[in-house]
């Protein structure tokens, strides 16, 4: 059967295929697992287990930065001999890190177990986002995108959630919630096996195929990773906003809320965000995202008052809702399917990347001037503000020339 041209309705209506609906479910369980175990993280190993604060950091800006490195290696390699066997490796790695942290009796097991959480993470997610693209018509890519992001965001949702209540139950047993959230990363490894391939996927790609894309990336390709990459060097991670909420008098229970609230949020305009990007030029839609960006980070670094954050937090919830689908769709519209593993690790390292420069260059600016995190918050701000304007003025040279209603 001759397939309809991409852009028609009846094209519109073929974007959930099976391995959109499986890897949705795969990363549903895996972030409802790190989710859960996250928040638990601070407590066992500074106060169970005595690991010292300085440490932790370092680690965990390492295996930031390997995971980074591994997206863009992993998301090569993955055009060439199949993505579905990088996708397993991911989720596996991920799945033993958890096993490794809820079996700890020295910090330095911990610790351990989150590198290695941290390896799988960044050699899943480029061949992931290229086989979620595969088969779905260029068109409909934000809604692929959007209802990934959603469901992956509903786990992150899920998680905190449950481990509220296990440790409400159990008295605070921080380790059997630790054992618990182990169950749904396991999951995530089994769904994996569900996903399939096409034949040319998994094959070599022949010379060929990698001379009709001019044995590189396009150019549009390699100036919008640029481009976000370059945004990334403001986007801190996020742990630095749940320090600012402690820091305006949340506590434990009241962050933990607030932090299922900003889930809740990015949760629910995925979807939207991604439909909307398959209509409008994804630039404009990707400029929302940095409003939003703007408007969460200028007020957080302003407002004293709790209720007035938590607002501020679910605004900065629909920057994470509408860019990452957004974002990754974006990429794959612009990048011929024999190197779309390529551009998403390209994309996702140089973005990987700028975080981990924020998060150094934001901690150590966090005291500066009045203190708490004031000054990077509008420094960051302010600067996704001007790319907000920029984006939407300029960035239509960077969109495809995809059909559109």
């Amino acid at each position: 059967m001759t397939p309809e041209p991409d852009g028609t309705d009846a094209s519109r209506r073929h974007w959930l295929t099976r391995n959109v609906k499986v890897l949705s479910g795969v990363s549903l369980a895996q972030d409802a697992a790190s989710e859960l175990m996250y928040p638990l993280l601070p407590v066992l190993l500074t106060t169970t287990l005595g690991a010292p604060a300085a440490v932790v950091g370092l680690v965990e800006g390492v295996a930031e930065g390997v995971a980074a490195a591994l997206k863009y290696v992993s998301g090569r390699l993955s055009d060439r001999v199949g993505r579905k066997p990088a996708i397993l490796a991911g989720y596996g790695l991920a799945a033993m890190g958890k096993v490794v942290v809820a079996a700890a009796t020295v910090w330095g097991a911990v610790l351990l177990g989150r590198v290695v959480d941290r390896i799988g993470k960044g050699i899943r997610g480029a061949p992931r986002d290229a086989l979620l693209a595969d088969g779905v018509p260029p068109a409909s890519l934000g809604r692929a995108f959007g209802f990934h992001r959603a469901a992956d965001t509903v786990g992150a949702v899920i998680g905190p959630l449950l481990g509220l209540a296990i440790l409400t139950a159990t008295g605070g047993d921080v380790r059997t919630a630790l054992w618990i959230a182990v169950v749904p990363a396991v999951l995530s490894v089994g769904l994996v096996l569900l996903v399939r391939e096409g034949r040319h996927a998994r094959r070599p790609q022949p010379a060929a195929d990698r001379a009709s894309t001019g044995g590189a990336l396009p150019s549009r390709v390699r100036v919008l990773a640029a481009v976000l990459g370059l945004f990334a060097l403001v986007n801190f991670p996020d742990a630095l906003i749940l320090l600012r909420l402690t820091e305006v008098g949340f506590g434990p229970a009241a962050l933990m809320g607030a932090y299922a609230l900003f889930n809740l949020a990015n949760a629910a305009i995925a979807y939207p965000a991604g439909a909307l990007s398959d209509r409008w030029p994804r630039s404009r839609v990707y400029a929302l995202g940095l409003a939003c960006f703007a408007i969460g980070y200028v007020g957080l670094g302003l407002v004293d008052s709790p209720a007035l954050a938590v607002l501020l937090l679910i605004a900065y919830g629909g920057f994470a809702g509408i860019t990452e689908g957004v974002g990754r769709a974006w990429i794959s519209a612009l990048s011929p399917a024999p190197v779309r593993g390529h551009a998403q690790g390209l994309f996702q390292a140089l973005g990987g990347a700028g975080i981990l420069v924020a998060g150094l260059w934001a901690g150590l600016t966090w005291e500066a001037g009045p203190g708490n995190g004031v000054v990077p918050l509008l420094i960051s701000g302010s600067v996704a503000a001007v790319a907000a304007v920029g984006l939407a003025m300029f960035g239509r040279a960077l969109d495809p020339e995809a059909p559109r209603d």
